[in-house]
């Protein structure tokens, strides 16, 4: 029998939590589930959705109180007799939870990829969202985080029970993600970098969990050692004004780039010689997962999340958050010792393709709706 998932999600942006969730609508089979897509339009996220058979619901969920949202959710979930409803997002997940409940019939599954303390909200915004967040979290059947921190967290702080807890790494088209000479190339015709230059690269969002300040600060001990040397910040935010005046006081501008937001980040990879992760704060950042894909040598911040996916000293480096010094320090080393950069190159590809690929995701994720729709079954028989 053909199950009916409905998936609910801000769709504010296409970031990562619109992503993981494109590619498990893409890995299910369409012959076994229904699909069905619950967010803002976003060109962006319909397009990482080549299945047409997916049914697309436009919801928009960024007014801060729209208690309409509750009901038309809830009779999606009646009307499509959806037995599943998989949500990301505070805002959009209360409005699903709620809806859920209402409905009486489907079950729910949450994914948590980023603690509300590391919304980019005021701190009074930040109390808001968790009261509505506790206040909806008992409706939720089955809980998804995206790392062993934050399943701690869940449990001890959180007081979840641990049987409702599961954590499934994100996961990557491994296959998708290699070198190509040509995009190589392109990139760096367009980007006017001659082939001599050493790029390095960093992609994230402009706000303040992404650390780019540090990087930025980061630039001008890179450039006492080396000087043919350009960085590029790929990607778009509340923050980027600050930031390139950051560069224009220190006077790195000429060493930097600012590309805005782009949906090519693999090809954008292709052309990076090192690339950065400077974050303060992260769930299970995708752009480390593609860094390693694409075989390249990585400096990141030691933090929670990250410190999941990279070895230090094997499959990148890893410095210290807010420390600008650092970074420049490993960048260093990385463009100073080619074999150790190499080495790492190997080791990260090949923990990507046994512990980060996507087939791997959709699988775990694909169990977790399995187990509850035949828990509800049994539990129907009694």
């Amino acid at each position: 029998m053909t199950v009916k998932i409905l998936f609910v999600i801000d769709g504010l942006q296409f970031g990562g939590g619109e992503r993981v969730f494109a590619q498990i609508i893409n890995g299910l089979d369409p012959i076994k589930y229904e699909i069905f897509l619950a967010s803002r339009p976003n060109k962006h996220f319909y397009e990482a959705i080549p299945n047409k058979q997916v049914k697309y619901l436009p919801l928009d969920f960024s007014k801060r109180i729209n208690p309409s949202l509750i009901f038309k959710l809830a009779k999606i979930i009646k009307k499509n007799e959806i037995q599943v409803v998989h949500g990301q997002g505070t805002r959009a997940e209360f409005y699903a939870r709620i809806a859920k409940k209402f409905s009486g019939r489907a079950r729910y599954v949450s994914t948590i990829a980023m603690p509300v303390e590391g919304f980019d909200v005021s701190p009074s915004s930040k109390m808001i969202y968790r009261f509505f967040d506790k206040l909806s979290e008992k409706y939720v059947d089955r809980f998804i985080v995206v790392s062993d921190v934050l399943k701690d967290m869940m449990i001890k702080k959180r007081g979840i029970d641990r049987d409702k807890v599961f954590r499934i790494y994100n996961g990557i088209e491994v296959d998708r993600y290699r070198t190509n000479a040509d995009d190589h190339n392109r990139l760096r015709l367009e980007l006017k970098i001659d082939k001599e230059t050493i790029l390095i690269g960093a992609v994230g969002r402009l706000v303040w969990q992404k650390g780019f300040e540090y990087l930025i600060q980061a630039i001008p001990n890179v450039l006492k050692a080396y000087t043919n040397v350009k960085f590029l910040i790929v990607g778009e935010g509340p923050l980027k004004d600050r930031l390139k005046a950051q560069g224009a006081g220190l006077k790195v501008n000429d060493h930097l780039i600012f590309t805005g937001f782009r949906n090519d980040i693999k090809e954008i990879l292709s052309a990076v010689d090192i690339l950065v992760i400077p974050s303060l704060l992260e769930g299970f950042p995708m752009i480390t997962l593609e860094g390693m894909a694409m075989a390249k040598p990585i400096v990141a911040t030691h933090i929670d999340g990250i410190t999941e996916q990279i070895t230090d000293g094997e499959t990148g480096l890893l410095v210290p958050s807010h420390d600008a010094d650092a970074l420049a320090e490993m960048i260093n080393c990385l463009i100073n010792d080619r074999d150790l950069a190499l080495r790492m190159r190997t080791k990260a590809r090949e923990k990507v393709e046994k512990d980060f690929s996507v087939e791997r995701m959709v699988a775990e994720t694909e169990k977790v709706y399995q187990d509850l729709i035949a828990t509800k079954k049994i539990s129907s028989l009694k």
